[in-house]
């Protein structure tokens, strides 16, 4: 069955979350996902509260910039949630949009060398290992976590360019790819992670999440094309879906059969029902995704 979920996007004020959140759980959404942008919310302040408020959600991360996290910290932050609430949080990390690194003064010369880097030591540190390591970026002296999480939990990746999808498939346990992706995309992100994975000798399941941004009501295709030309991508092809829930349980299906296991539903930066799109993609869209 392909997973679906909705974004909680940041553009709206952190003390919506509660409501959305509990909406999203009574009416039996699989996940809320959340995204750490520059400079609006937390991801993991918000995950805990998300999941707190929650019985059965899962709450996805997608995701936190490497740049701006020690990998340390991120391992006890993840390590936190998983073992506070088992199976419903899902951590994600990337690259982060590069200008916003640049403003804090966290840029690097090599995002892949150090997401490489973060990715292998935060699954070591995840999965309970004593770590040293002296990488370009990452260095770790002798560092192991009192409290790691009782089980494996995966790690997945952001990932756009080849580089970052070849590495996703080698050290990540599952690829995010964001709203940009088209379905050949997906085909062709869906390839480069298997190199990876082929060249790294994986033979475990990797989960490819695809963000599908979505717009529903009488205006919604004028969002959608507002929120494309906004991006710059309005020469793209069948990118993104406006219409009720059969047209976008269709467009689920078309990525899903490009290889997405999961489509998480991203409503436009101006929606003015996000309690209402929730609704509408637990209750109207759901169950004609097979």
């Amino acid at each position: 069955m392909t997973g679906l979920g909705a974004v909680f996007r940041p553009q709206l004020p952190p003390e919506r979350l509660r409501d959305v959140a509990r909406l999203a759980d009574e009416n039996g959404l699989e996940e809320l996902w959340l995204w750490e942008d520059c400079f609006r919310e937390g991801g993991i302040s918000t995950a805990a509260a998300a999941l707190a408020w929650t019985e059965r959600l899962r709450v996805g991360v997608g995701l936190l910039p490497v740049p701006l996290r020690n990998v340390a910290i991120t391992a006890m932050e993840a390590a936190a949630l998983h073992r506070m609430f088992p199976g419903r949080a899902v951590v994600a990390v990337g690259h982060g949009v590069q200008d916003w690194m640049g403003q804090v003064g966290a840029r690097v010369e090599s995002p892949v060398t150090l997401l490489r880097e973060h990715l292998v030591a935060l699954r070591a540190l995840l999965g309970g290992e004593r770590v040293t390591t002296e990488g370009r970026y990452v260095r770790l002296d002798d560092v192991a976590l009192d409290w790691p999480p009782a089980g494996p939990v995966p790690v997945l990746a952001g990932a756009t360019g080849p580089r970052s999808l070849r590495l996703a498939g080698e050290a990540a346990d599952g690829t995010i790819l964001t709203a940009s992706t088209a379905v050949d995309g997906v085909r062709r992100a869906r390839r480069l992670i298997d190199e990876g994975r082929e060249s790294a000798g994986r033979t475990d399941p990797h989960q490819v999440v695809v963000y599908l941004l979505t717009a529903t009501g009488p205006d919604a295709a004028a969002r959608l094309r507002a929120e494309l030309a906004d991006e710059g991508l309005e020469s793209v092809p069948d990118l993104g879906v406006a219409g009720d829930a059969g047209a976008v349980a269709k467009a689920v299906q078309r990525l899903a059969d490009a290889g997405a296991d999961r489509v998480i539903l991203q409503p436009t930066g101006d929606e003015p029902d996000p309690e209402g799109f929730v609704r509408f993609a637990a209750q109207e869209v759901r169950p004609l995704v097979p």
